[in-house]
């Protein structure tokens, strides 16, 4: 069975807190090996981390990132990145911990700060430098501005999530070593752009994921409960393999693979376990 990795999932998101354990376990039983949940501020550090452990007896590949949302930039002070570098700095010696995010740029939602995004996202990217780790990228309406901000970095490489910009912008993240993100919304058959993207890019531009419990894959959307989850992967990994052509088996191996190579740490972690 081909290694299925969710590269993104909130897994401590309130959507599941009533009943984690049967969403884990349903993951576990449709293959998936493991989840990548990111930090989205300083309030849920421990969480993740907690989380990224307690669930690794079902999803043994499951690992954490550490980093401040745009979205939370607002109820964020500037002294959080010193915490942030203390905690990556403490998370060091975890094998489940993998890199930096989600951090990056929002201008989608008009009531964030341009310029406050900006201190949080150069400030990390100074962190993730200086660390050599990876970063996991919220980039909405920001292609063009977080390319710019990466080239002035020595970034080791990522994940651009949830990836939704131009074939042009998408070369500037692959020649940064970075891979994309796809998941529910390429499962719309209106979504043109991103479905071209999810057909033509190179095989190893791309990762799945579910940005669990958003973005819902469109049986979810046409459903009463929108809520998604990692059990839905290897249903959005089909529509991959279908829109490129390939099996499913391969698809769902290339874009395991693609996330390893980017995120080095994790690599070592599913090699340390024999998956």
């Amino acid at each position: 069975m081909a290694l299925l990795l969710d590269t993104h999932c909130h897994l401590d998101a309130p959507e599941f807190q009533s009943d984690l354990q049967e969403v884990v376990a349903h993951a576990k039983a449709v293959g998936v090996h493991g989840v990548l949940i990111p930090a989205v501020s300083v309030s849920d550090f421990q969480a993740v981390k907690e989380l990224a452990h307690q669930v690794s007896s079902e999803l043994p590949a499951t690992c954490y990132t550490l980093g401040i949302h745009p979205i939370f930039t607002p109820q964020s002070e500037l002294s959080d990145l010193k915490t942030l570098r203390e905690a990556i700095r403490d998370a060091l010696d975890d094998p489940r911990f993998v890199g930096i995010g989600e951090i990056g740029l929002d201008y989608f939602l008009p009531e964030l700060d341009t310029h406050h995004q900006a201190q949080f996202f150069e400030g990390q990217l100074q962190l993730a430098q200086e660390f050599e780790l990876p970063v996991i990228l919220h980039v909405r309406r920001s292609q063009d501005a977080i390319v710019s901000a990466l080239r002035k970095k020595k970034i080791t490489g990522g994940i651009a999530h949830a990836f939704n910009g131009s074939f042009v912008q998408a070369n500037h993240f692959l020649k940064l070593n970075f891979v994309l993100g796809f998941g529910g919304a390429m499962t719309h058959p209106r979504a043109l752009q991103i479905r071209r993207l999810a057909k033509d890019l190179p095989d190893d531009a791309i990762v799945l994921e579910t940005d669990a419990p958003d973005i819902p894959p469109v049986w979810l959307a046409q459903s009463n409960n929108r809520r998604n989850d990692s059990s839905h992967l290897p249903e959005i990994a089909a529509v991959l393999a279908e829109l490129r052509g390939s099996l499913i088996s391969q698809t769902q191996h290339r874009c395991a693979q693609n996330a390893l190579r980017v995120i080095p740490r994790w690599a070592q972690l599913i090699h340390s376990l024999g998956l």
